[in-house]
């Protein structure tokens, strides 16, 4: 399941700003979701000729990667992800005891979540070059969830400049 939220800005230049937030639900405690399809209909739904994607999500206990978006190579890196920060450790974040700060009534123990999206890392930028976001033949955008299921929210945001380059030599010129 998935919906959106779109916000933009278009400036005299053919430079664009454009922020789309898609929810993703995810149904398993640690399942990779493959956000590519999504992110190349937005950088279409821009008309972005040249420019950056930005892949954020909203949470600490996600992550967005890079890479293939093979079933196998997922089961690794789950694997690897227990290996990094297994979900059997003590983590002073699961110390209700201890804890005084951002704690919701019935919080998850989920220290082990937390730990591995830190090593992850919380957002990706790509180029659009011709329109055309540039991937590597087998990579894909993916979003990794660390504390499922749960109702998620990512940013995809263009930014870069419209149209063709001649249009925008010729407004240049204008101003």
């Amino acid at each position: 399941m998935s919906d959106s939220h779109v916000a933009e800005a278009l400036s005299p230049l053919g430079f664009t700003t454009r922020i789309e937030r898609i929810r993703q639900r995810t149904e398993k405690r640690i399942q990779i979701v493959d956000l590519t399809e999504q992110v190349l209909a937005a950088v279409a739904d821009s008309g972005l000729r040249q420019g950056l994607v930005s892949i954020q999500t909203h949470h600490t206990t996600t992550a967005i990667v890079i890479n293939e978006g093979e079933p196998l190579l997922h089961e690794d890196f789950s694997r690897l992800l227990e290996r990094w920060a297994p979900r059997s450790d003590a983590y002073q974040h699961d110390r209700w005891d201890l804890r005084t700060v951002n704690l919701a009534p019935g919080e998850r123990v989920n220290g082990d979540a937390h730990a591995r999206a830190i090593l992850l890392g919380a957002s990706e930028t790509l180029h659009v070059i011709d329109r055309e976001l540039q991937l590597g033949r087998w990579q894909r955008i993916l979003l990794v969830e660390l504390d499922g299921p749960r109702l998620r929210e990512v940013s995809i945001a263009t930014i870069g400049f419209v149209g063709d380059s001649a249009s925008r030599r010729t407004s240049a010129r204008l101003c």
